[in-house]
Protein backbone atom coordinates (compact mmCIF):
# COMPACT_ATOMS: atom_id res chain seq x y z
CA UNK A 1 0.00 0.00 0.00
CA UNK A 2 1.40 3.22 -0.93
CA UNK A 3 1.78 6.08 1.35
CA UNK A 4 -0.55 9.31 0.69
CA UNK A 5 1.24 12.24 0.03
CA UNK A 6 0.50 15.32 2.13
CA UNK A 7 -1.71 18.41 0.89
CA UNK A 8 0.27 20.93 -0.25
CA UNK A 9 -2.68 23.21 -0.29
CA UNK A 10 -4.03 22.93 3.11
CA UNK A 11 -0.72 23.45 4.76
CA UNK A 12 0.08 26.41 3.16
CA UNK A 13 -2.73 27.73 3.77
CA UNK A 14 -2.28 26.99 7.53
CA UNK A 15 1.10 28.34 7.68
CA UNK A 16 0.61 32.35 7.55
CA UNK A 17 -2.37 31.76 9.84
CA UNK A 18 0.20 30.01 12.28
CA UNK A 19 2.96 32.61 11.65
CA UNK A 20 0.57 35.14 12.48
CA UNK A 21 -0.99 33.80 15.69
CA UNK A 22 3.01 33.27 16.94
CA UNK A 23 3.71 36.66 16.36
CA UNK A 24 0.97 38.16 17.74
CA UNK A 25 1.42 36.06 20.82
CA UNK A 26 4.87 37.51 20.85
CA UNK A 27 3.99 41.06 20.61
CA UNK A 28 0.86 41.39 23.01
CA UNK A 29 3.39 39.78 25.56
CA UNK A 30 6.06 42.03 24.97
CA UNK A 31 3.87 45.03 25.24
CA UNK A 32 3.03 43.83 28.67
CA UNK A 33 6.31 43.29 29.18
CA UNK A 34 6.83 46.58 28.51
CA UNK A 35 3.94 48.39 30.26
CA UNK A 36 4.90 45.95 33.11
CA UNK A 37 8.20 47.61 32.93
CA UNK A 38 7.33 50.97 32.65
CA UNK A 39 5.17 50.88 35.96
CA UNK A 40 7.84 49.05 38.02
CA UNK A 41 10.26 52.08 36.54
CA UNK A 42 7.58 54.27 38.32
CA UNK A 43 7.09 52.81 41.05
CA UNK A 44 10.69 52.61 41.65
CA UNK A 45 10.98 57.06 41.02
CA UNK A 46 8.24 57.24 43.08
CA UNK A 47 9.82 55.23 45.72
CA UNK A 48 12.97 57.26 45.19
CA UNK A 49 11.32 60.72 45.67
CA UNK A 50 9.56 59.83 48.60
CA UNK A 51 12.34 58.21 50.43
CA UNK A 52 14.83 61.44 49.19
CA UNK A 53 11.59 64.09 50.29
CA UNK A 54 11.41 61.63 54.09
CA UNK A 55 15.65 62.12 54.32
CA UNK A 56 15.45 66.13 53.74
CA UNK A 57 12.82 66.22 56.37
CA UNK A 58 14.83 64.82 58.85
CA UNK A 59 17.67 66.81 57.78
CA UNK A 60 15.71 69.93 58.61
CA UNK A 61 14.17 68.82 61.81
CA UNK A 62 17.57 67.40 63.33
CA UNK A 63 20.10 69.45 64.44
CA UNK A 64 23.39 69.70 63.29
CA UNK A 65 25.33 69.41 66.23
CA UNK A 66 24.24 67.08 68.86
CA UNK A 67 22.42 69.26 72.34
CA UNK A 68 22.78 72.20 69.54
CA UNK A 69 20.64 74.36 67.94
CA UNK A 70 17.77 72.65 66.14
CA UNK A 71 16.59 73.04 62.93
CA UNK A 72 13.41 73.94 62.85
CA UNK A 73 12.80 74.81 66.26
CA UNK A 74 9.36 75.84 66.09
CA UNK A 75 8.32 73.17 64.28
CA UNK A 76 4.82 72.31 62.46
CA UNK A 77 2.97 73.86 65.48
CA UNK A 78 2.69 77.43 63.32
CA UNK A 79 1.10 78.27 60.74
CA UNK A 80 2.74 78.99 57.13
CA UNK A 81 2.95 82.49 57.01
CA UNK A 82 5.61 85.08 54.79
CA UNK A 83 9.02 85.58 56.80
CA UNK A 84 11.67 88.14 56.35
CA UNK A 85 14.43 85.26 56.44
CA UNK A 86 15.83 82.81 54.35
CA UNK A 87 17.22 80.29 56.43
CA UNK A 88 20.45 78.75 54.91
CA UNK A 89 22.90 76.09 55.54
CA UNK A 90 26.70 77.12 55.15
CA UNK A 91 29.90 75.54 56.47
CA UNK A 92 30.71 75.40 59.87
CA UNK A 93 34.27 76.02 60.74
CA UNK A 94 36.09 74.30 63.83
CA UNK A 95 36.05 77.22 65.84
CA UNK A 96 32.67 77.69 65.26
CA UNK A 97 31.48 73.83 65.96
CA UNK A 98 33.73 73.94 68.86
CA UNK A 99 31.44 77.29 70.67
CA UNK A 100 28.38 75.57 69.45
CA UNK A 101 29.21 71.86 71.40
CA UNK A 102 30.30 73.86 74.34
CA UNK A 103 28.49 76.77 74.78
CA UNK A 104 25.33 76.34 73.26
CA UNK A 105 24.23 74.18 76.47
CA UNK A 106 24.34 77.48 78.14
CA UNK A 107 24.00 80.36 76.36
CA UNK A 108 21.71 79.34 73.41
CA UNK A 109 18.49 78.65 73.20
CA UNK A 110 16.06 77.62 70.69
CA UNK A 111 12.68 79.50 69.80
CA UNK A 112 9.94 77.05 69.66
CA UNK A 113 6.98 78.84 71.26
CA UNK A 114 6.35 76.85 74.04
CA UNK A 115 7.14 78.71 77.11
CA UNK A 116 7.53 82.16 77.85
CA UNK A 117 10.94 83.40 78.99
CA UNK A 118 12.08 84.43 82.67
CA UNK A 119 14.52 87.17 81.57
CA UNK A 120 15.59 88.45 84.67
CA UNK A 121 16.28 84.50 85.56
CA UNK A 122 18.28 83.94 82.31
CA UNK A 123 20.79 87.30 82.45
CA UNK A 124 20.92 87.46 86.35
CA UNK A 125 18.58 90.62 86.67
CA UNK A 126 20.03 92.27 84.07
CA UNK A 127 18.09 94.97 81.63
CA UNK A 128 17.60 93.17 78.22
CA UNK A 129 17.90 94.25 74.58
CA UNK A 130 16.82 92.40 71.83
CA UNK A 131 18.75 92.22 68.60
CA UNK A 132 17.01 90.76 65.22
CA UNK A 133 19.85 89.49 62.98
CA UNK A 134 23.24 89.54 63.78
CA UNK A 135 24.75 88.07 60.92
CA UNK A 136 28.60 86.65 62.26
CA UNK A 137 28.05 88.47 65.59
CA UNK A 138 31.27 90.93 65.73
CA UNK A 139 29.30 93.87 66.12
CA UNK A 140 27.48 92.16 69.13
CA UNK A 141 30.23 90.54 70.79
CA UNK A 142 31.55 94.44 70.94
CA UNK A 143 28.47 96.04 71.99
CA UNK A 144 28.00 93.00 75.12
CA UNK A 145 32.13 93.81 76.03
CA UNK A 146 31.74 97.16 75.89
CA UNK A 147 28.54 97.50 78.07
CA UNK A 148 28.63 94.04 80.49
CA UNK A 149 25.56 96.05 82.86
CA UNK A 150 22.51 94.86 79.64
CA UNK A 151 22.12 91.58 78.48
CA UNK A 152 21.71 90.84 74.78
CA UNK A 153 19.13 88.30 73.67
CA UNK A 154 20.49 87.80 69.86
CA UNK A 155 18.58 86.23 67.42
CA UNK A 156 19.28 84.50 64.38
CA UNK A 157 19.23 81.59 62.47
CA UNK A 158 22.63 81.41 60.60
CA UNK A 159 24.39 78.29 62.58
CA UNK A 160 27.83 79.60 61.22
CA UNK A 161 27.21 83.23 63.03
CA UNK A 162 25.41 81.39 65.74
CA UNK A 163 28.96 80.09 66.61
CA UNK A 164 31.01 82.68 65.98
CA UNK A 165 29.34 84.93 68.50
CA UNK A 166 29.04 82.57 71.21
CA UNK A 167 33.09 81.97 70.47
CA UNK A 168 33.58 85.36 70.27
CA UNK A 169 31.74 86.30 73.92
CA UNK A 170 33.56 83.43 75.36
CA UNK A 171 36.38 84.45 74.33
CA UNK A 172 36.33 88.60 75.29
CA UNK A 173 34.69 86.83 78.79
CA UNK A 174 31.74 88.24 78.26
CA UNK A 175 28.59 86.59 80.20
CA UNK A 176 25.85 88.92 79.08
CA UNK A 177 24.99 87.62 75.51
CA UNK A 178 22.50 84.63 74.77
CA UNK A 179 22.11 83.21 70.95
CA UNK A 180 19.01 82.31 69.54
CA UNK A 181 18.02 80.28 67.02
CA UNK A 182 14.73 80.84 65.29
CA UNK A 183 11.77 83.01 64.21
CA UNK A 184 12.19 86.41 66.05
CA UNK A 185 8.19 86.79 65.25
CA UNK A 186 7.50 83.70 67.48
CA UNK A 187 9.81 85.33 69.79
CA UNK A 188 8.01 88.58 70.12
CA UNK A 189 4.70 86.85 70.36
CA UNK A 190 4.45 83.80 72.50
CA UNK A 191 7.60 83.42 74.51
CA UNK A 192 8.41 87.37 76.26
CA UNK A 193 6.14 88.72 78.76
CA UNK A 194 4.82 92.39 78.38
CA UNK A 195 6.92 95.21 79.10
CA UNK A 196 9.82 92.85 79.60
CA UNK A 197 12.82 94.17 76.94
CA UNK A 198 14.75 97.49 77.61
CA UNK A 199 15.19 97.86 74.00
CA UNK A 200 15.19 96.37 70.37
CA UNK A 201 17.85 96.23 67.96
CA UNK A 202 17.56 96.29 64.23
CA UNK A 203 20.80 96.35 62.06
CA UNK A 204 20.78 95.97 58.21
CA UNK A 205 17.86 93.80 57.82
CA UNK A 206 17.39 92.69 54.38
CA UNK A 207 16.14 94.92 52.30
CA UNK A 208 14.21 92.87 50.04
CA UNK A 209 15.29 94.99 47.09
CA UNK A 210 12.51 93.67 44.51
CA UNK A 211 8.80 95.65 44.74
CA UNK A 212 7.34 92.34 44.78
CA UNK A 213 9.13 91.21 47.67
CA UNK A 214 8.49 94.30 49.97
CA UNK A 215 6.55 92.50 51.91
CA UNK A 216 8.72 90.04 53.47
CA UNK A 217 10.35 93.03 54.97
CA UNK A 218 10.84 93.09 58.48
CA UNK A 219 9.87 96.90 59.40
CA UNK A 220 6.39 96.47 59.19
CA UNK A 221 3.67 97.80 60.66
CA UNK A 222 2.40 94.26 61.95
CA UNK A 223 5.58 93.86 63.32
CA UNK A 224 5.61 96.88 65.84
CA UNK A 225 2.43 95.73 66.93
CA UNK A 226 4.05 92.48 68.23
CA UNK A 227 7.05 94.56 69.39
CA UNK A 228 5.24 97.31 71.65
CA UNK A 229 3.68 95.51 73.99
CA UNK A 230 7.23 93.81 75.10
CA UNK A 231 8.90 96.78 75.14
CA UNK A 232 9.22 98.97 78.65
CA UNK A 233 7.62 102.65 78.47
CA UNK A 234 10.41 104.48 77.52
CA UNK A 235 12.66 101.33 75.44
CA UNK A 236 13.95 102.60 72.20
CA UNK A 237 13.51 100.45 68.99
CA UNK A 238 16.80 100.93 67.36
CA UNK A 239 16.73 100.31 63.68
CA UNK A 240 19.97 100.89 60.90
CA UNK A 241 20.10 100.34 57.11
CA UNK A 242 22.05 101.70 54.02
CA UNK A 243 19.15 101.02 51.37
CA UNK A 244 17.69 104.16 50.67
CA UNK A 245 14.39 102.80 49.85
CA UNK A 246 14.33 100.91 52.98
CA UNK A 247 15.18 103.41 55.74
CA UNK A 248 12.52 105.66 53.91
CA UNK A 249 10.36 102.79 54.76
CA UNK A 250 11.55 102.33 58.08
CA UNK A 251 11.00 106.22 58.72
CA UNK A 252 7.11 106.19 57.55
CA UNK A 253 6.08 103.09 59.72
CA UNK A 254 7.50 104.02 62.39
CA UNK A 255 6.53 107.44 62.31
CA UNK A 256 2.90 106.40 61.48
CA UNK A 257 2.84 104.13 64.82
CA UNK A 258 0.97 105.44 67.97
CA UNK A 259 3.14 103.63 70.16
CA UNK A 260 6.39 104.98 68.92
CA UNK A 261 7.96 108.37 68.84
CA UNK A 262 11.05 109.69 67.15
CA UNK A 263 13.64 110.65 69.29
CA UNK A 264 15.45 112.74 66.33
CA UNK A 265 14.37 116.46 67.07
CA UNK A 266 13.83 117.40 63.35
CA UNK A 267 11.92 113.71 63.19
CA UNK A 268 13.75 112.27 60.56
CA UNK A 269 17.34 110.28 60.68
CA UNK A 270 19.22 109.88 63.77
CA UNK A 271 23.61 110.16 64.07
CA UNK A 272 24.64 106.90 64.75
CA UNK A 273 25.11 106.35 68.45
CA UNK A 274 28.06 105.97 69.58
CA UNK A 275 27.20 102.44 71.01
CA UNK A 276 26.39 101.00 67.62
CA UNK A 277 30.42 100.10 66.16
CA UNK A 278 30.50 99.47 62.08
CA UNK A 279 29.55 96.46 60.99
CA UNK A 280 30.63 94.19 58.06
CA UNK A 281 27.44 94.80 56.29
CA UNK A 282 28.02 98.96 56.82
CA UNK A 283 31.40 98.20 55.85
CA UNK A 284 30.28 96.84 52.79
CA UNK A 285 27.93 99.23 52.27
CA UNK A 286 30.08 102.17 52.47
CA UNK A 287 32.65 100.83 50.20
CA UNK A 288 29.56 100.59 47.48
CA UNK A 289 28.87 104.30 48.35
CA UNK A 290 25.99 103.33 50.16
CA UNK A 291 24.50 106.44 52.82
CA UNK A 292 24.11 104.56 56.20
CA UNK A 293 20.46 105.64 58.15
CA UNK A 294 19.86 105.62 62.04
CA UNK A 295 15.97 105.17 63.34
CA UNK A 296 15.80 105.60 67.32
CA UNK A 297 11.99 105.44 68.32
CA UNK A 298 10.76 105.57 71.83
CA UNK A 299 8.11 103.25 73.13
CA UNK A 300 5.03 105.59 74.28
Amino acid sequence: MSEQPLNPTTDAATEPEAATTVTGSATGSAAADATAAAGSTADEAAALRAASFERARRLRQEPRFPGGPAADPAGSHHERRIRSFQPRRSRVTTGQQDALERLWPKWGLDIDGKRVLDLAELFDGLPVVLEIGFGMGEATAQMAADDPGTGILAVDVHTPGQGNLLGLADKAGSTNVRVANGDAVILLREMLAPESLDGLRVYFPDPWPKARHHKRRLIQPEFLDLVAPVLKPGAVIHCATDWEPYAEQMLEVLTAHPRFANTAADGGYAPRPAFRPLTRFEGQGLDKGHVVHDLLFARI
